[in-house]
This record gives structure tokens, C-alpha cells and sequence, in this order.
């Protein structure tokens, strides 16, 4: 893999990306659990797909839930879950850069069981 300046790189960097924290975003193990990105692709209902990482924001109500997988990207799919709730992509590296002044901004739930999005939408049902 390399760089956008052609330079070769090693590992994909939102691995070693820690901003304070005692603990990754995702180990290596959650990384082989966690399907790789389309593998749902032919899911008929969304709410069926397993979610197997929670992030969260603990100054804010930011939740992001991993359902698939790139980990030489780090490009993630599953449900996003602030004001408004929905079913997209977002990018673990800029998950794991952010910053609360000096403190990191997005953590894992290290206590998170896997649930489906819909167990997640609808937690009663």
C-alpha cells in the first residue's frame, strides 16, 4: 500500500492512532470479526445486519456502530446515531484523530455485545 505521495506504507495509520487513549479504537481481533465492507450486500433487511463495535462520544450524543470493515481504509459501515440516526460510511481515522481540547473525543465501548442495527433503533423490541 502507498501513500499519496507514492511512499510506502506499512500499516494503515488509523491502527496506531491512540490521542490519549489506554486502548485502540479497534484491535486486531474485533478487525477479524467485523465482516469486510459489501459482505452484507444481499442482507434483505438493513435491522438484520450484526453490529460488532460501538463508538462513542462521551462529550456528546455521537454513537457510531460498526457493522463492516475495511481495515486497510478504515472505512466503516453501519448506523451513525447523533440528533438524527442513519445507515451510512464514515472513516476511522478521522474518528480517531478527533480531539476534545486534549483529550480524545471518540472511545470504544470496551463492555459493547453484538446486537443488530435493529436491536440498536428500536432497544424495547
Amino acid at each position: 500500500m502507498s501513500n499519496a505521495r507514492g511512499n510506502t506504507i506499512d500499516a494503515p495509520m488509523w491502527r496506531d492512532i491512540r490521542n490519549g487513549r489506554k486502548h485502540k479504537l479497534i484491535t486486531r481481533e474485533l478487525e477479524r470479526k467485523i465482516p469486510p465492507l459489501g459482505a452484507s450486500d444481499k442482507v434483505a433487511d438493513i435491522d438484520e445486519m450484526p453490529v460488532h463495535v460501538k463508538l462513542f462520544c462521551p462529550y456528546s450524543e455521537w454513537t457510531w456502530y460498526i457493522a463492516e470493515l475495511d481495515p486497510e481504509t478504515g472505512t466503516c459501515f453501519g448506523l451513525v446515531d447523533g440528533p438524527e440516526s442513519e445507515v451510512g460510511y464514515f472513516d476511522l481515522a478521522d474518528l480517531a484523530n478527533a480531539t476534545f481540547g486534549y483529550l480524545p473525543a471518540v472511545e470504544r465501548d470496551l463492555y459493547w455485545m453484538p446486537k443488530t442495527i435493529g436491536r440498536i433503533r428500536k432497544p424495547n423490541s
